[in-house]
């Protein structure tokens, strides 16, 4: 039966496989999940004409993820916060406006009122950005919808935020694009959210490489659970990291492979150091030098993309072509791109293009897969054939290939071979525009973090979580839950109290949860099972755990568990609550020890329903927020824990000296015993 599906019926599967793995399943997060049959085929022939068949004019189809590559990151992402976290930056050669200066001003003084803890000092920052603003800078009206929708200084107003990211985004505000995206795809209006997302995602393909695929650089999450990410925070110190530093050193003392990786890190950003193209190009060239290959190709990346020195496409062949006669088979993309294009070449030549890219993909390079796509959804050099590139763009995104994540959302937003999925390419488009540059935020916030500097970090997750990253959200709350009693988080006037605390970050946990992460669910099915920061609601936390039960928590099928065996939020059902505490232990061993005693609970409850056992078993919830409140407050508190700690001590020695002066008086009697003149036997005379 297998033998006889057809092409199109294969090739679903490849989708279907291939689209389970292109989204990077990050710590706690669920997978993006997808599922198509036949019917998401459109009956058209492989060569569909729903979009030009002629390369030059097909207006719809960006080439190669390359349509305007002179563009600056400034231009890209207008009224970035780069110049209060990276001044050295370059940019816009024409001198600010007073509206720009004053909302750079207001920007500045924010941040450092993060840092300092200094209301009247945030008041000032948000006064500045107001009076820019009321000019119509559209950098300012951002932030403003950032603030009321935080409720930072001003009463929380999700209306309010709203306007302003709608009257920011029309000034061509990318955060606020990027925000407004976000809000439409919460609220299901996917034709609003793709539009948005579909522009956001050009502009991020749009500063991504041309030949060498870039690392996927995905945020840093601050927490394993409930604990500091302490091994991966390690690994994000950058220049201060004592591994960095060991090779940085090697590189210094002439080590050709350590050149290399330094200029790696450097020109991709790498181990948390700041992206700087001038170093990359200055270590790539000593590495050169020192006979080091691999060097060459990122020098022929370098020139084609004019990234700290001067764009030339004839010097860029030059390096890309010696580097693919060591065998650097990824250089194929970069040599077939300019081809392509005519760049560094006498003329387009479609056919050595196209040799190029194959050599590529027949080693396994996925910049291959992804162009010979392009070529065949265009029809460039070859035959047009939409299903056939679209296989090699996923083969290409299953390999975590950015740019193949765009091709995939216009072809489903399009319908192009494929009937429209417009949840499908809002999602694809969602993925591809979180690498934009205003992702730099990102980078900030975990370099404040690893200062100490909580409020800015705090600060920038905040702003990176209305944007609708996930990562961010998760941060934000968990920093809120960790740091928040430290006065690091300001509320709609003065320091937040603990309701507006609690409030945000169950909003924070909430908005992770939606988007997969099971432990922020489980925090959200707690929040409302004890009433911390909101009313106890048994069912709301049932819905809660069930959520992160789906994404195989076994914490969740535990609380579950408990819920059916006690009636709370769900029916009483011990049969269920014995299934549920079994699943917990098929899904965490370590889960062992709580599941014995509550299997042990669900039997004594089950045999003797009235005994007096069940009603101690059920004073214990009571019992025991005394019994943890005593210990906190008695024995943790310094000067008592030192006293019982003596106090023991006394005790365990009084004990052993007793203990000790038992055995010796047994002893002792034992030996008098033993030798007692009335039981000395004396032989009996002969």
């Amino acid at each position: 039966m297998m033998r006889g599906r057809s092409r199109s019926v294969l090739l679903c599967v490849c989708v279907v496989i291939g689209i389970l793995c292109v989204f990077p399943i990050t710590l706690r997060a669920r997978p993006f999940v997808l599922v198509l049959s036949q019917e998401d085929f459109k009956d058209a022939p492989a060569d569909d004409s729903s979009a030009a068949a002629d390369p030059e004019s097909s207006a719809d189809w960006d080439d190669f993820g390359d349509s305007d590559p002179h563009k600056s990151e400034h231009e890209l992402d207008p009224d970035s916060w780069r110049p209060i976290f990276e001044p050295d930056f370059p940019l816009s050669p024409n001198p600010p406006s007073d509206s720009e200066a004053l909302y750079y001003s207001g920007i500045s003084k924010i941040m450092s009122a993060a840092t300092s803890a200094d209301v009247r000092l945030s008041e000032e920052g948000a006064a500045e950005i107001e009076a820019a603003a009321e000019s119509g800078y559209p950098g300012a009206q951002s932030v403003l919808g950032f603030l009321s929708g935080m409720g930072l200084l001003r009463e929380r107003s999700k209306s309010k935020a709203f306007l302003y990211h709608h009257f920011a985004s029309d000034g061509g505000n990318m955060q606020s694009k990027m925000a407004l995206a976000y809000i439409y795809t919460r609220q299901d209006m996917f034709e609003k959210a793709v539009k948005i997302y579909a522009e956001l995602a050009e502009v991020a393909v749009n500063s991504f490489l041309i030949s060498k695929d870039s690392p996927v650089i995905e945020p840093i999450r601050l927490h394993n659970g409930a604990e500091e990410n302490k091994e991966a925070l390690r690994k994000s110190k950058g220049e201060e990291d004592e591994d960095f530093q060991i090779l940085e050193y090697q590189a210094q003392k002439g080590n050709a492979g350590a050149m290399y990786k330094v200029g790696l890190f450097y020109y991709f950003g790498l181990r948390g150091l700041r992206r700087d193209h001038s170093k990359a190009l200055s270590w790539f060239l000593k590495a050169v030098e020192k006979g080091e290959p691999r060097s060459m190709e990122l020098l022929g990346e370098i020139y084609a993309r004019g990234a700290g020195v001067e764009r030339n496409y004839t010097k860029a062949l030059e390096w890309l072509t010696l580097a693919s006669k060591q065998q650097l088979y990824s250089a194929y993309n970069g040599m077939g791109y300019l081809y392509v294009k005519g760049y560094g070449v006498d003329k387009k030549n479609y056919t050595k293009a196209k040799e190029y890219f194959e050599k590529a993909a027949d080693n396994d390079e996925v910049g291959g897969h992804y162009n010979l796509g392009v070529m065949y959804l265009k029809g460039i050099g070859v035959k047009r054939d939409v299903k056939l590139a679209c296989k090699f763009f996923i083969v290409a995104a299953n390999h975590g290939q950015p740019k193949a994540f765009y091709q995939l959302a216009k072809i489903f937003h399009i319908g192009v071979g494929f009937k429209k999925n417009i949840p499908l390419a809002t999602a694809l488009y969602k993925l591809v525009a979180e690498r934009g540059p205003w992702s730099s935020l990102s980078r900030w916030a975990l370099e404040s973090y690893l200062k100490g500097d909580v409020g800015k970090a705090f600060l920038l997750y905040s702003r990176m979580a209305e944007l609708g990253y996930e990562v961010a959200q998760s941060n934000a709350a968990w920093i809120l839950d960790k740091y928040g009693e430290r006065s690091m988080c300001l509320g709609e006037s003065g320091f937040c109290t603990d309701a507006e605390r609690h409030q945000r970050a169950h909003s924070l946990w909430w908005q992770a949860s939606e988007q997969g992460n099971e432990h922020a669910a489980l925090l959200i099915g707690d929040a409302y099972y004890y009433g911390r920061g909101t009313a106890r609601d048994y069912e709301r936390a049932a819905e809660a755990y069930m959520h992160a039960k789906s994404q195989s928590n076994a914490q969740a099928m535990f609380n579950l568990g408990y819920m059916y065996e006690h009636g709370q939020g769900l029916p009483f059902d011990l049969h269920l609550a014995k299934r549920y505490y079994d699943e917990a232990l098929e899904h965490d061993p370590a889960a062992k020890l709580p599941v014995t005693l509550a299997l042990t609970s669900l039997w004594v409850r089950k045999n003797y329903a009235d005994g007096f056992l069940v009603h101690l078993i059920d004073s214990l919830p009571e019992v025991y927020p005394k019994l943890e409140a005593w210990v906190e407050n008695v024995l943790l508190e310094e000067g008592n824990a030192t006293i019982l700690t003596l106090f023991a001590c006394l005790l365990t020695v009084l004990y052993l000296r007793e203990r000790q002066r038992r055995q010796g008086a047994v002893l002792a009697g034992e030996v008098a015993q033993q030798n007692h003149p009335n039981d000395i036997r004396v032989p009996a005379p002969n």
